[in-house]
């Protein structure tokens, strides 16, 4: 099916979903965010939204899968929490389907979860416990996570399905602009993971297991330099085989740190951010596989300035540096964990091409907020391969003899966003372009398809 039909198909579904919904979300509550209700009388929050995504690519730059595809996603929420006191008790339902696909659609676990409870926690907000300025939450159970940058600890949102974790979670704010978080996590095992039931949205209830385990958190300085902000965050990652569910046994410890100044109009704002990762590797799925150093890296920066003028332009230039494995002793391909990715790199759905691994990319961008109603963005980003002989970043296209060179192509980016009723409807259109280079053109393994084409047409309805 082409862009143009999605794009009449979604057009002629708006009249009906346009009827739907006219309340007022209730923004939901950051995980990292403090609660200023505390001894307020017991109440009760509800949202909801559902959601409704056509995609459509054409020239798939991954191998093994259909060089033209369409798919209708369906994502419903349903969260609620009830406060009495100081203690909370959350629970959030997400329902996500996706329809249209056969068994060479890229259909995975993130696309399809469905009527799963991906929160049920129970939390203690603490006001003042180490004094005057200070506040703390304790949080238990089934959460929500998203830390500091979420390049490696996030619960998506543009994606279908989301992260979730089962554990314990800390957090304090303490005076003259210091806070800390600190968690110990089991992430959530999203299930059923074969295509066959992803394909017919079969339930099945997700799991958390004790051979999967997060652990970790960060400090934060606010205001350190004038308005920058500096964080130091560390995070150790374990796995190790289960029945039925073999894996690399991956052990790593990613530190970093990041300093950061936030966007604000009629002034610069910038970010740089860096991760080390070291740890251990099984270079096979095969048990008896042997172990392998990591030695990985992570630089991102970014530098832009906001304009005080009618339509808020914000230009910005960045730069990713992410590695890959050059083969040798150490294994030296970034692991991005559950860090988000549609945010700043690129669509996951049906294009996911582009993520957090071996990939240098510069990149330019404009946004534009001419009023409540509307918001544009435009993105540029030119692509390399951090290592010539490593699949180039999340597209599994490699070419191990490294003769088709490092230059994978041009991506472009669009995004137009535009409230139909205020707070209540939202219609969003995504367009990404990518202009393939000598790798994606040339390895062994790379479809011979023309230069990527992909479009999402979104109709979201909140309560």
């Amino acid at each position: 099916m082409t862009l143009r039909l999605v794009f009449f198909l979604s057009c002629a579904a708006l009249p009906s979903i346009a009827q739907a919904q006219s309340a007022s979300p209730q923004t939901a509550p950051s995980p990292w965010t403090f609660h200023d209700t505390i001894g307020a009388p017991d109440s009760l929050k509800l949202r909801a939204s559902v959601r409704a995504r056509l995609e459509s690519i054409d020239g798939q730059a991954r191998p093994s899968l259909n060089a033209s595809d369409t798919l209708l996603d369906l994502r419903t929420t349903l969260f609620a929490e009830y406060q009495t006191g100081p203690v909370r008790f959350g629970a959030e339902l997400y329902d996500s389907r996706a329809y249209g696909g056969d068994l060479k659609t890229p259909i995975g676990t993130n696309e399809v979860n469905v009527a799963e409870l991906v929160q049920a926690y129970v939390a203690i907000d603490f006001e003042e416990p180490l004094g005057k300025g200070t506040k703390a939450k304790l949080q238990a159970g089934r959460m929500a996570l998203n830390a500091g940058s979420r390049r490696l600890v996030s619960s998506e949102d543009w994606r279908n399905t989301t992260n979730s974790y089962t554990g314990l979670r800390a957090d304090i704010v303490l005076p003259k602009g210091l806070s800390a978080t600190g968690f110990y996590v089991q992430p959530t095992i999203r299930l059923p993971d074969d295509k066959p039931n992803l394909l017919d949205n079969v339930y099945r209830a997700d799991r958390e297991s004790s051979a999967v385990l997060l652990w970790g958190g960060l400090a934060t300085k606010a205001n350190l330099v004038g308005k920058a902000n500096a964080e130091f965050s560390f995070y150790h990652f374990e796995e190790k085989d289960s029945a039925g569910r073999p894996t690399r046994d991956r052990r790593l410890d990613t530190v970093g740190g990041r300093f950061y100044r936030e966007p604000a109009l009629g002034h610069a704002d910038f970010e740089v951010e860096v991760f080390h990762q070291s740890g251990e590797i099984s270079r096979t799925l095969l048990s008896s596989a042997a172990k392998q150093p990591v030695s990985a890296q992570f630089f991102h920066a970014d530098l832009g300035y906001s304009f005080a003028t009618r339509w808020k332009p914000r230009v910005s230039a960045r730069y990713d540096v992410i590695s890959g494995d050059r083969g040798g002793s150490h294994y030296g391909r970034f692991d991005t964990l559950y860090g988000m990715r549609g945010a700043e790199l690129a669509p996951s759905g049906l294009y996911n091409t582009v993520g957090r691994a071996n990939l240098i990319s510069p990149g330019l961008s404009l946004e534009l907020s001419p009023n409540r109603k509307n918001d544009v963005y435009l993105r540029y980003r030119p692509l390399w391969l951090a290592s010539r002989t490593d699949s180039f970043s999340t597209s599994n296209v490699r070419d191990i003899s490294g003769k088709s060179g490092n230059f994978a192509g041009n991506q472009v980016e669009v995004r137009w966003r535009r409230w139909l009723i205020v707070d209540a409807l939202r219609f969003e259109v995504n367009g990404t372009y990518l202009a393939k280079g000598r790798f994606l053109r040339d390895a062994p393994n790379s479809p011979r398809t023309p230069d990527t084409k992909y479009g999402a047409f979104n109709l979201t309805a909140y309560y």
